[in-house]
């Protein structure tokens, strides 16, 4: 459940980190946490949300342990590929705001006709970009909601935009974004899994490039296909 509380012990697991590490961070302001009755306690929802914000800074080593750590099929299962479609991408997206690519991507979503509420899916994921732009450095983006949106899907599902060329869409060095994977997951454990499996092809030599060399929404798809089916194989 996303407003589960975790303790001390739970979220160091969760982490793969040390208690003390833990509560150092903790202590410091530097992880979510409030303390009750003398304990530090630690929301789901809270620390899901942290660990999003820090993923671009992760390394392979890093995000596998992730993946491992929430999935014991992680390492030998598509995942990418089973939530994405080729009738849930666009190249070249037709947008030229922040705002078009969003509304565009959810209009991609409601193709594989798993989205029960594109409004409530737009909205969700508007707010989550309101907190901070989803953009990464490397021209980017991964709109998704906050927390998960069960009731609006039918089961999770990611939609792949690529515009034909950059745009600001709020990255924190003023860099455009031309790559975007929306995610919409039914939980919190295939969205973290979808973003560290994300992030890990993300840093696989000449992804990004060979997305943006595709002509065509096959093309994309066979890139990402590709890449992930390399991944799984080391």
């Amino acid at each position: 459940m996303s407003n589960e509380m975790m303790d001390l012990e739970q979220v160091a697991v969760y982490l793969q980190r040390d208690q003390r590490e833990v509560s150092k961070m903790a202590t410091r302001g530097h992880l979510p946490a409030q303390k009750i009755a003398g304990q530090w306690r630690f929301a789901r929802a809270e620390i899901n949300h942290w660990i999003e914000t820090q993923l671009h800074g992760f390394d392979e080593k890093m995000l596998t342990a992730l993946e491992t750590e929430h999935s014991e099929d992680a390492e030998s299962e598509p995942l990418i590929t089973s939530l994405l479609s080729p009738a849930s991408m666009s190249v070249p997206l037709p947008a030229s705001t922040r705002a078009s690519v969003l509304k565009e991507l959810v209009t991609l979503a409601e193709q594989t006709w798993h989205v029960y509420d594109p409004d409530a899916v737009l909205n969700a994921i508007k707010q989550r970009e309101e907190l901070g732009s989803t953009a990464l450095t490397s021209g980017v983006a991964i709109p998704h909601p906050r927390r998960p949106l069960p009731a609006a899907l039918a089961e999770s599902v990611i939609a792949f935009g690529r515009t034909a060329s950059g745009i600001p869409f709020g990255e924190s060095n003023g860099g455009l974004t031309d790559i975007y994977f929306l995610v919409c997951c039914r939980d919190d454990r295939t969205h973290l899994l979808v973003l560290a499996r994300l992030s890990r092809m993300f840093l696989r030599p000449n992804f990004l490039n060979e997305l943006r060399a595709a002509e065509t929404v096959l093309d994309a798809w066979d890139v990402i296909r590709a890449a992930e089916a390399a991944l799984l194989s080391e």
